[in-house]
């Protein structure tokens, strides 16, 4: 046993006590012992124990920081599935145009338009455009004439489906007006070749309404005919397009 792991230790052992006649001597009622006792030491730890126990901490740290991650991304990730909102509404008193006509109108540029099929003489045709809040059809550009010209060709079914339009010289002949009491500008002026010609064969009255269409479609616009004002006609009712406030629902 190596000498640093042995303890001495001084052991006094007592003898019993002799009769009183013997003679009392100090030395005799003592003996001395030496009594070697092994210092147990604390076993050390082996190497290959430590680092296992090293791998097994930093293993639970690792597995500890990777939980602690994943609950911190969860909480700052958006989520994925976003609500839909509904739009503000708009400021009081404020809103967008809408353009509108009634069914069996058809818009473009502003107004709107019945392509009346039922056939009558101008003045009735007439009071049916008025009784629809509108009146027969005024021409007032290029783009305009150019609009119906195009829509009559599918309207139309034969060379004779005609439609009156605003425009008469009833009142002093030669001076064509419109509804609205205008005078028909020269720039303005889409008579078919040879018109008006105000032919009096059919009515002694002439020809003091105009009509108008080419389904085979016209040279340069050029699709207008004077006709006796009492034949009747298909028709061209125009009124203006209403304007409302667009509504914002949320659906």
């Amino acid at each position: 046993m190596p000498e640093s792991e042995v303890l001495y230790s001084d052991v006094t052992f007592t003898r019993p006590k002799a009769n009183a006649a013997e003679t009392f001597s100090p030395l005799a009622d003592t003996t001395y012992s030496e009594v070697k006792i092994a210092k147990k030491q604390p076993p050390e730890e082996s190497p290959v124990f430590d680092n296992k126990r090293t791998k097994e901490e930093l293993k639970s740290l690792k597995m500890e920081l990777e939980t602690l991650n994943k609950s911190l991304s969860a909480e700052t990730k958006p989520s994925s599935t976003v609500q839909p909102t509904c739009p503000p509404p708009p400021a009081v008193g404020s809103y967008e145009p809408c353009p509108k006509c009634e069914a069996g109108w058809e818009h473009h540029g502003g107004k709107c338009y019945n392509f009346t099929t039922n056939k009558s003489s101008w003045e009735e045709s007439r009071c049916f455009c008025q009784s629809q809040g509108g009146d027969l059809v005024k021409i007032d550009s290029r783009d305009e004439q150019s609009f119906l010209e195009r829509r009559l060709r599918d309207v139309m079914e034969k060379a004779e489906d005609k439609f009156w339009i605003g425009l008469t010289d009833s009142k002093e002949e030669g001076r064509w007006l419109w509804v609205d009491g205008s005078l028909l500008v020269e720039r303005l002026k889409f008579w078919s070749s040879g018109e008006p010609d105000n032919w009096k064969e059919e009515d002694p009255d002439g020809e003091d309404c105009a009509r108008m269409g080419e389904k085979v479609g016209a040279h340069d616009l050029k699709c207008w005919f004077d006709h006796s004002c009492k034949n009747p006609h298909r028709s061209i009712c125009e009124k203006p397009e209403k304007t409302g406030q667009r509504s914002y629902v949320c659906v």
